[in-house]
C-alpha cells in the first residue's frame, strides 16, 4: 500500500487552512496602495502591514484540531523548506512563502516525506538496494515514479481549497485515461 504518513496528512490540511484565508498578492498590492494614499492624507507615516494573515501555531491547532506539538512540529518542517514565512513578535505567526496556485502538492510531500520515491531504486541514489544490479523491473519501477510524481506536481495547494472530481478524458488513441478536474475558477 501507498500511503502517506499521518504528519504529511495533516500538513495538508494545516495548509489548506492557511491558503483559504491567504490574501493573493495583487489585493495586497491594492489594500497597500489605499493605505498609503489615506495615510499621506492624515500626515501618517507610509509604513505599514502588508494586510496578509498571520497564522500561529496555537490558532492553527484549535481550527484544525490538532495537538499545538504536532502542529508547532509540522510548522517548523513547512518553513525550513520553505513552503512557509515566519513573523516574529507579538503580533508574529506564520504565511505562506508563494501563492497556493504556486506550491504543488509534490512540494509538500517532499517536505515533510523526503523525497517521492515509490520503491527504493526509485530514487536517484545508488547501493540502496541490494538486487540493483539485477533487477529486471528498476526502470519501469523509475517510470511508474515519475509518472505518480508529475501528477502531484500538476496538482496545488489550490486545488486543495475547491472541490476535485475524478473523470476521463479520451487520449489521440480513443482510450480513456482518468483526469481530475478541479472545480476552481481560473
Amino acid at each position: 500500500m501507498i500511503r502517506l504518513g499521518k504528519l504529511t496528512d495533516y500538513g495538508l490540511v494545516l495548509l489548506t487552512y492557511m491558503a483559504r484565508a491567504h490574501t493573493p498578492a495583487t489585493t495586497i498590492v491594492a489594500v497597500l496602495r489605499q493605505q498609503t494614499q489615506k495615510r499621506r492624507l492624515l500626515g501618517a507615516s507610509v509604513a505599514g502591514d502588508l494586510g496578509e494573515s498571520l497564522h500561529t501555531a496555537r490558532e492553527l491547532s484549535a481550527e484544525s484540531r490538532l495537538p499545538l506539538p504536532t502542529v508547532s512540529k509540522i510548522l517548523k518542517q513547512l518553513l525550513q523548506s520553505g513552503l512557509l514565512v515566519s513573523c516574529r513578535g507579538i503580533n508574529g505567526g506564520y504565511r505562506l512563502a508563494r501563492e497556493p496556485r504556486e506550491i504543488s502538492i509534490s512540494e509538500i510531500i517532499a517536505a515533510l516525506e523526503g523525497p517521492i520515491a515509490l520503491t527504493e531504486c526509485s530514487t536517484e541514489l545508488a547501493g540502496i538496494c541490494d538486487l540493483e544490479q539485477c533487477c529486471p523491473i528498476k526502470e519501469n519501477q523509475r517510470v511508474i515514479n515519475q509518472v505518480v510524481r508529475g501528477a502531484l506536481e500538476k496538482l496545488s495547494l489550490a486545488d486543495l481549497i475547491h472541490p476535485l472530481r475524478l473523470t476521463t478524458i479520451q487520449d489521440a488513441r480513443g482510450k480513456l485515461i482518468p483526469a481530475i478536474v478541479s472545480g476552481r475558477i481560473q
